[in-house]
């Protein structure tokens, strides 16, 4: 089967998934109040988690030509513990969601700034110091995340928890995550030329007339704003990012023109099948998604390691 017939069949994937949303848990037997869960609490959670899904796949895809490695990840650079420690420290002081949700933004820009500044000097020639510096930075974030921890008050740690594990309980604005998916999609399609020269070498692609260090600044700034947005309205969601990219090079999505739609699409997919099951599993409780997403994506990296 071509990759074009491959997307398209993602593309039948997507619409069947946001229903198995949709559809997932129980309803009341009223038909109009069970119309009105539909549309006023599942509709915007399933939109939502569609359009984080596709951002955080889109995101591991750039990561993963960006670093030409096919384990990195969008939270590579320290994002997500930038964000972490900023949206606790909102928590703990008791700040409204969208307060503490404009602090994990603006906590993923920080750690996408620093990792700039102390990795970025030489990006153009060599990648490792940009990831040495993000891996440095995320361990540190970590530290000062528990020690937060530490000394939050207690009734407020179950929600910082839940934050920390990904959870799209949080998510409040489903019309702008899926109006930033467009344009990401949009604007990495734009690349995807550049990018399938890129994944070669760095030298072939500079021979070859691309610019290297503009389109790997471009790649930083794109992956960055894609799992910051993520971050701050959902918080740490794992493995989506890493697994559904490096799972569809296997399949044969091989160049970036079908990659990249496809990562939309599967990982959109992925991240509403998993929180059907987070919100229904242990009904009338909620699991965090992020768990989910772990649980599902720890063997399935394995399974994809051992294949040749």
């Amino acid at each position: 089967m071509s990759s074009t017939a491959k997307l398209l069949l993602l593309a039948l994937v997507a619409p069947a998934s946001i229903a198995l949303g949709l559809l997932a848990g129980a309803l009341p037997a009223d038909r109009e109040l069970a119309q009105q869960i539909l549309v006023e609490l599942r509709a915007p959670r399933v939109a939502a988690a569609f359009a984080c899904g596709g951002l955080l796949a889109l995101a591991g895809a750039l990561m993963q030509t960006l670093f030409r490695n096919p384990l990195a990840e969008p939270y590579l650079l320290g994002v997500s513990g930038g964000a972490g420690l900023l949206a606790l420290l909102g928590m703990a002081a008791g700040l409204a969601w969208p307060w503490v949700s404009a602090l994990a933004f603006a906590g993923s820009l920080l750690a996408l700034a620093l990792a700039a500044a102390l990795g970025g000097r030489m990006l153009a020639r060599d990648h490792t110091p940009l990831l040495l510096a993000g891996v440095m930075l995320a361990a540190g974030f970590g530290a000062l995340i528990a020690l937060v921890l530490s000394v939050a008050p207690a009734e407020r740690l179950p929600g910082m928890l839940f934050f920390l594990m990904g959870d799209l309980a949080w998510t409040s604005n489903a019309s702008m995550l899926w109006g930033a998916l467009l344009l990401a999609v949009a604007a990495a399609l734009g690349l995807s030329r550049r990018l399938d020269v890129l994944q070669l070498s760095p030298l072939k692609a500079a021979s070859l007339g691309v610019a290297v260090a503009p389109t790997r600044w471009t790649l930083f700034v794109l992956a960055g704003a894609c799992a910051s947005l993520v971050v701050a309205q959902a918080g740490s969601i794992g493995f989506v990012g890493l697994m559904v990219p490096h799972a569809l090079r296997k399949l044969g999505f091989a160049g970036h023109r079908v990659l990249l739609p496809a990562c939309a699409l599967a990982g959109g997919s992925l991240l509403v099948l998993a929180d059907a099951l987070a919100r229904t599993m242990i009904e009338p409780r909620e699991l965090p998604v992020g768990v989910l997403t772990a649980l599902l994506g720890v063997p399935m990296m394995l399974w994809l390691l051992r294949r040749p």
